[in-house]
């Protein structure tokens, strides 16, 4: 069943962008690993806070992503200018008028 991650990220003050720009470089693996949908996203009512929505194959495939050399990387490369918090929600699809689920 598809699985959705969505949350926030908070960043140290005036990091922002650092991280929007390393969560949206190109990356195919995560197409390989079961990623159907990863979007970044800003608010400036929140200036130190990026928004992702995570679109996956199963909550499995997102779990496996996270235990990837490449994707553990890319995480270890951020976290110096993460704030420490987070927040956000998970669920599986249960449908949509816009696809099949």
């Amino acid at each position: 069943m598809t699985f959705v991650n969505a949350g926030t990220i908070g960043t140290l003050p005036g990091h922002r962008d650092e991280l929007v720009a390393t969560l949206t470089r190109r990356n195919d693996l995560l197409r390989e690993l079961g990623c159907q949908l990863y979007e970044v996203g800003v608010s400036e009512e929140s200036p130190d806070t990026v928004f992702v929505v995570e679109l996956w194959d199963s909550a499995e495939a997102h779990q496996r992503s996270l235990e990837h050399p490449d994707v553990r990387g890319s995480i270890a490369e951020a976290r110096p200018i993460l704030s420490g918090e987070f927040g956000g929600f998970r669920f599986e699809v249960a449908g949509s008028p816009l696809r099949q689920a």
